[in-house]
Parts: C-alpha cells; structure tokens; sequence
C-alpha cells in the first residue's frame, strides 16, 4: 500500500514541485509585506505628533489637490493612532501632479483598499471587481501641517509583482489555474507524505521526530525532508486549503453554500435627496468623521467611502482595538445631507460565511496572531520552498541506489 501511496507522492511532486516552491517563496516574502513596506518608507506612513490638533480634512483635501490637481479623492482613512497619517484614496485616473521633495514613493491605493482587493472582497459582494492594484493612487498627508509625505501605487511595488508571482506565476487566468491545480496536488501531497512518514515501529518513531545532524549529506537531507515536513504538514495544509480560495470562485462558492449564507451582499442604501438644496450641500468629510466618531469613540481607525453619486450614501468601516483581524471592521452607512444612520452592521452581524470567508486571509498569510503566528507562516514557508528540493534530491539517490543493485544482480548472473 506504501508504494502505491509513494507512486502518487513522487508523480504529484514532480508535476507541481516547480509552483510549489515559487508559491511558498513567494508567500515567505508576502508574510511582513505590511511591515517591510511601512519600515521602507516610515516618512509615508507616521509623522511626528503636534501640541496642536489634527487640521480638519477639508484643509487636508485642498493639500491633496494642490498636490495632484486633477485628483478625485474616493475615500479617506483616519487612525486614532496620533503618529499615523491621513490616507485618502483616489479615483483612478491619469497620474498627474509632482511628487514632494524627499519622497521614495510612487503613485498607488491604501492598506485598507489594497488588503480588501487582495482578499477578494467589496463594498457590494465578497467578490471583487477588478484584479490587483485596481485602484486609483493613495495619497499620504501630514494631519497637523498638511504636508503630502507620500503616495503609493501597488502595481508599481516591488510587492505587487510578487503577488503576481504568488497568485498565477503571471500567467493571468491560465497561471491562476495552473497554480490553483497545483495547491490541489500539494493537499494531496502533504496527505500522502503523512502516511508515508507513519513509522511501522516504535522504535522508528525517534528517527522520523529528529534530524540526525552529524549523519551524512544524504541523510541530512532525508531528514530534512522527512522530519521537517512532519512538523510542518498541518500549517501547510492549512496555508494550502485557505489559497483555493483565491483561485477557484467555486471553493468560494462552496463556503456560502456549506454555511447556508447568502454570498452577495444588500446594495448600499441610497440617501434621500433633500426637496430644497441645503445651504451647505452634502455632508462634509468632517462632518461624516464626526458622526463616526460619535457611534464608534473607540475605534481604531476610521475609513470613509465617498459616495459618487447624489443619491449615493457614505459607507465608514471602523475597526474595534480587539478586532480578530484587520478588516474585521464594523460598517455603517450615513446619509451624505443629513447624517443620518441608514444601515448599521458589526462584524458580529456579518453571516457566517462573510466571517469564515473573511478569516481565510488572516489565517493564510499568518496574522492571525500577530508576529509569532506570521513568524511560523515565514519558517513554514521558507521549509515549503525547500520540501521539493530536497524530495528530488530523495527521488534522484532512489534512483541511483536501484541502477547499483540492478548491475550488481545482472553481475552476479
């Protein structure tokens, strides 16, 4: 039975151990990309906080379009954190406009915005339209001087091409495909090495839990893959599972319908357009930003979406400090004349198949915990890289072990 279970180990291996390997290379670099990116470009992301107050955002929008004039801000992000800039987020359109002495940055979209494309979800429905870096540019501003400290476009990122990489070898549908098979083959994969590392004795169990590192390279590297994919199995399979579901819309499919939830979302609520045109129009952002803060004082950040159309409302998703993960926000819709509160729900409130779907991403790429779970994601990774190195290594030495034995028994012939 073992060898029909090793047949099937080595044939998958050899089919997707080149994909394999760039998917968990890839997904190493991806597990501090938040981090890496705001240590890499510190002066976009905090500043240094004033005696004074916050500017109001209307100050900080006429920075932005002093900045870029032909800039159409879509949305804007404020953290409760007094150290964190204000990012708002812009229409795509032609990049225009100069960029501040002193930037390292380039055009692009927000954390929230590039974390909520990436995790497949929208404002109307868990699939979102369009693919990476989708977006219009994000422009960064100092809160207490309204100075533009940077600007970001993800598809000029370093980030955004490994994520090409992660996600389809940038192949577009055909290379999403071909990496989605091949996360379906290493599920199997991992199953079968677990049975294949199962030891027939007790006394073999010691071996297959520690790696002999004073034998030889060879068995050095048949511990390295046998023992190391031990311990590593279940979080790979876990990072393996979570990934289908951003390869295949019918494992999405499938979440909803395993939780008897609806998948698309209700469309926004409308806002009732006022008979005689108020003095001072629509709501203002910092109007909106009050109101906001009034139902969620102790919410982490506040993240408003600008509505496009007159009848349009504006959508605010603020996070919770013990949030599960980050976009675990609560989202309330306000009228953009009145204020008023049109729809109202918390995380809690989201169906079930939102929440698990929502919790694929955190739990893929390691933060669920914060730094020791992404810690082990890294490690994971870094070992997942290396299982179909050391495999073919494993397979080749097979080979060449079976070649001696044949010769020596058609010597002895």
């Amino acid at each position: 039975m073992k060898t029909f279970f090793r047949n099937i180990h080595l044939y998958l291996s050899l089919v997707s151990g080149l994909v394999i390997a760039a998917v968990c290379l890839t997904g190493g670099i991806l597990v501090f990309e938040k981090e890496l990116e705001q240590a890499w470009h510190s002066e976009r992301y905090f500043v240094q906080p004033a005696a004074t107050s916050a500017l109001p955002l209307v100050r900080l929008q006429e920075a932005v379009k002093a900045y870029k004039a032909d800039a159409k801000i879509a949305g804007v992000k404020v953290y409760a954190d007094p150290t964190r800039t204000v990012e708002f987020s812009l229409a795509g359109g032609p990049e225009g406009g100069k960029k501040p002495e002193g930037n390292k940055a380039t055009a692009g979209r927000s954390e929230e915005g590039r974390s909520r494309q990436r995790e497949g979800t929208g404002a109307k429905g868990e699939k979102g339209k369009g693919g990476e870096g989708g977006r219009g540019p994000v422009v960064f501003v100092n809160p207490y001087t309204a100075a533009v400290t940077g600007e970001l476009n993800y598809r000029e990122t370093v980030f955004f091409t490994v994520m090409t990489l992660h996600r389809g070898m940038v192949g577009g549908p055909v290379g999403k495909l071909i990496v989605g098979v091949s996360t379906l083959m290493f599920l199997f994969i991992i199953g079968t090495g677990l049975v294949l590392w199962w030891p027939a004795t007790r006394k073999a169990v010691k071996q297959r839990l520690k790696v002999k590192w004073s034998g030889g390279w060879k068995r050095l590297n048949h511990d390295l893959h046998i023992v190391l994919g031990f311990y590593s199995a279940l979080f790979l399979f876990v990072f393996a599972f979570t990934g289908l579901a951003w390869s295949f819309e019918w494992f999405n499919k499938s979440i909803y319908a395993v939780t008897n939830s609806p998948m698309e979302r209700p469309e926004p609520p409308v806002s009732v357009t006022p008979a005689v045109a108020a003095p001072t129009g629509a709501l203002t952002p910092d109007a909106a930003l009050s109101r906001a803060r009034q139902l969620a004082p102790l919410a982490v950040s506040y993240a408003l979406q600008l509505p496009k159309e007159p009848t349009g409302s504006i959508r605010v998703a603020t996070l919770r400090p013990n949030a599960v993960y980050e976009n675990a926000t609560d989202e309330v819709f306000l009228d953009q004349y009145s204020g008023q509160v049109l729809r109202q729900q918390t995380y809690e409130q989201r169906n079930l198949g939102q929440r698990v779907r929502g919790m694929f991403k955190p739990v893929h790429t390691g933060a669920i915990f914060g730094w020791p779970s992404k810690i082990i994601s890294l490690v994971v990774c870094v070992l997942g890289f290396t299982f179909p190195i050391t495999g073919l290594i494993l397979w080749l030495n097979r080979l060449k072990k079976e070649r001696r034995k044949l010769r020596r028994v058609a010597m002895a012939a």
